[in-house]
């Protein structure tokens, strides 16, 4: 079990970490930021908190802790990413995405 939650764990933090990056620098999300009526600077802390996210799931294959704290982070956000595309009425389809990304991040943190 331990292999399965650390191959997960790397292909969370490699998501994660292309996924804050985009927060950060993407016109795209500039522009999906803006069209949740979020301000912009949400936009840069969820990045960065994606990013810190992803540093400790990838620290968290050394200690388990760090896993846990990565872990519940980016689970969090993505129930807040889930909420906000339900708030503005956005398809199923746009959804999947973060419910996927909380599942696995649950299985990680319960077989650790």
């Amino acid at each position: 079990m331990h292999m399965i939650s650390i191959i997960i764990q790397i292909i969370l933090a490699l998501g994660f970490l292309m996924f804050g990056a985009l927060k950060l620098g993407s016109k795209q999300m500039v522009d999906e930021f803006t069209r949740y009526g979020m301000p912009q600077w949400f936009r840069v802390i969820t990045g960065l908190l994606e990013i810190a996210g992803a540093v400790l799931l990838v620290a968290g294959i050394w200690n388990n802790s760090l896993v846990a704290i990565g872990g519940w982070l980016l689970a969090v956000i993505m129930v807040g990413a889930v909420i906000t595309h339900l708030r503005i009425k956005d398809p199923v389809s746009k959804i999947g995405m973060p419910i996927i990304l909380i599942i696995l991040t649950l299985v990680v943190l319960f077989i650790k």
